[in-house]
């Protein structure tokens, strides 16, 4: 089944990004801990993260052009955050420091038997962008703009500029929030958490609540993310179902494990696949990522996901 959207031809990016940046403080217990307990913990970590800055980061590694479009506090974490982008090759022309803000944090405690994780985050006002800030410049260079809509004023005038320009629009969301009914209907790809259509439309059923979702805002690709269930995705041409991936030498971490599903589908767009083919490589991705601690820390290359989807296609597994 093949996109129901055409690419804009010669742009400087691939994939801008617009949305959140974190700076990860992970830590591993035995067992998630009881009210009023104490446990002592595995393991520990500080990495970045952040849904769009990581699935940038994810791009990058698998050969696109990236932008990131986003902010961060004048602080330690801050320059953790840039450095870490910079270093990955996603470019940050379009990224600023907010004097007297603090970066977005999260605190990340995840269960040793199951890479499960329960997430604490913060995020400083001062990082949001209202309407009139909006960096519109970014979208006239790109062929995909992904984002979330923490500041969905800015989100919306991004995706207007976006439509205008031809540019594909593509957004990670897990829940629902003022001005959602706006956004949507400026969106080509719809990757949600699994109970958001239902939230929204009041459908238990996935695959009826999905239905109900793409008619109603008009998306050409609207799908969710179901952890080891694989996922769901409904393209102009019917459902697609498809598996989770076995998680290399078990699963690790979970964290950031949505926005790596991003990375595979959006890859898959890019690079001119079909949709069912996207949805492999994106589960794929999702799966290699739970490798290791942190958003980003196994995050695949090229070789990486061709080796996978080959071993998978040759055993039958996938």
């Amino acid at each position: 089944m093949d996109f129901p959207f055409d690419l804009r031809g010669e742009a400087a990016f691939d994939v801008v990004g617009f949305g959140t940046n974190a700076v990860d403080f992970l830590i591993e217990v035995p067992a998630y801990p009881e009210f009023n307990s104490k446990v002592e913990l595995t393991d520990y970590t500080q990495a970045p993260g952040g849904e769009v800055a990581t699935t940038m980061v994810g791009l990058q590694r698998l050969g696109l052009r990236t932008a990131y479009v986003g902010r961060f506090g004048n602080d330690d974490a801050g320059d953790l955050g840039l450095a870490s982008l910079s270093r990955e090759g996603v470019d940050i022309q379009f990224a600023e420091k907010v004097a007297g803000a603090r970066t977005q944090i999260a605190f990340i405690v995840i269960d040793q038997r199951n890479g499960e994780r329960t997430v604490i985050w913060k995020r400083d006002a001062k990082l949001a962008y209202g309407s009139e800030e909006t960096p519109l410049a970014s979208i006239a260079q790109t062929k995909v703009l992904h984002l979330t809509p923490h500041d969905t004023e800015a989100c919306i005038r991004l995706a207007v500029a976006a439509r205008e320009k031809g540019v594909i629009v593509s957004t990670d969301i897990d829940r629902a929030f003022d001005g959602i009914e706006r956004l949507l209907p400026l969106v080509d790809i719809l990757i949600a958490s699994a109970d958001l259509p239902r939230t929204l439309t009041g459908i238990a059923d996935h695959r009826s609540s999905l239905t109900a979702l793409k008619e109603q805002f008009g998306c050409g690709v609207v799908g969710i993310t179901l952890g080891d269930a694989g996922s769901l995705v409904l393209g102009p041409d019917g459902f697609i179902e498809s598996p989770s991936f076995p998680v290399p030498n078990g699963c690790r971490d979970t964290t950031g494990a949505g926005d790596a599903f991003r990375v595979g589908f959006i890859y898959g767009l890019i690079t001119g696949s079909t949709i069912e083919e996207s949805c492999r490589m994106a589960n794929a991705v999702a799966s290699l990522k739970c490798r290791a601690l942190g958003a980003r820390t196994s995050l695949p290359d090229v070789a990486e996901l061709t080796e996978m989807l080959n071993a998978s296609a040759q055993s039958g597994d996938v």
